[in-house]
């Protein structure tokens, strides 16, 4: 399937018309843009790994840490693969409005994004007791996961499509993960 009209198609809408070094929107809009994609770079997201596996374990949860911890470190592992693997270019098609170093797909900020924050949101979920807790965290999760990737397309570092495949790709390995830590610590959460 042939996705680069698609991909072009929305990369432009974000871009000013007759200019597509410049993103549509204020300039505030932008450095906010990179404000987000900075939530999917490596180093928040091990810091919010070590952080969040220092409260498991402080919780009493170090099966559910440790889990979590793998789960992370194995999803990053696999995303270097991947990108390696399909080896697609950035897009040359507009001006990028952060530095890049990798390749194109999938989008490692996208995929770690949902690997971190919604491995994350179904740890801190399976600590709570109360739905709307469960809710809230994994709500947030989902929301912080999307906005990385939309951050992505508007600074023009991915395709749409990267976004996508790595949305899916971590979503389904967060999945994963909550499946192996139902059976790695079936503990229910402390009334």
């Amino acid at each position: 399937m042939e996705t680069r009209p698609f991909d072009e198609a929305l990369l432009l809408a974000m871009r000013e018309p007759g200019d597509t070094a410049d993103p549509i929107g204020p300039p505030w809009v932008e450095e906010m843009a990179r404000d987000l994609t900075a939530l999917g770079g490596f180093t928040v997201l091990t810091l919010v790994t070590i952080t969040s596996f220092g409260v498991a374990l402080l919780a009493g949860r170090r099966r559910l840490a440790w889990c979590g911890v793998a789960s992370i470190v194995a999803g990053s592992l696999l995303t270097g693969v991947l990108k390696k693997g399909y080896d697609r270019p950035r897009p040359d098609l507009v001006e990028h409005g952060v530095r890049v170093v990798s390749r194109s797909f999938p989008s490692g900020h996208s995929t770690m994004s949902a690997v971190v924050y919604l491995t994350l949101g179904i740890l801190l979920a399976r600590t709570q007791r109360q739905v709307r807790v469960q809710v809230f965290a994994v709500s947030v999760a989902v929301l912080l996961t999307v906005l990385v990737g939309c951050s992505r397309v508007y600074l023009g570092v991915h395709w749409p499509t990267d976004v996508v495949a790595g949305w899916l790709l971590g979503s389904a390995w967060a999945v994963l993960f909550w499946l192996v830590a139902m059976k790695v610590d079936p503990r229910p959460p402390p009334a």
